[in-house]
């Protein structure tokens, strides 16, 4: 996940807070902003982990492939934020599930069309 600056909406900006690193000055509408650039593929790869059952952390780190363990919990912390993972604590594990939300976001990408 690369870090990049580019200038967004302020409405946009003031909405979406989680993606944004720092933010600079603001120039008409628009802020110039240092921000987090998510792979809608790694977002997929993580979901697409959970589409059959529940996982304990470390299975799904390892079987989501997302090399750099810092990426891994951004991309985490992003899922359970936007409600599309949830976490359960069982004792001294804890279990990730997909969520509804989480099931629709990955069906948008898996029904292409033709």
């Amino acid at each position: 996940m690369k870090a990049r600056l580019t200038y967004i909406p302020v409405e946009i900006a003031d909405h979406f807070e989680d993606f944004i690193i720092t933010r600079d000055e603001q120039i008409l509408d628009a802020v110039k902003a240092r921000t987090r650039d998510f792979s809608t593929l790694s977002l997929l790869k993580l979901l697409y982990q959970l589409r059959c059952g529940s996982m304990s952390f470390s299975n799904l780190y390892i079987n989501s492939k997302i090399r750099m363990k810092q990426s891994f919990l951004n991309y985490l912390h992003l899922c359970i934020k936007y409600n599309f993972i949830s976490k359960e604590t069982i004792g001294p594990n804890v279990i990730y599930s997909l969520t509804d939300r989480g099931r629709r976001m990955l069906d948008l990408f898996m029904q292409k069309s033709n």
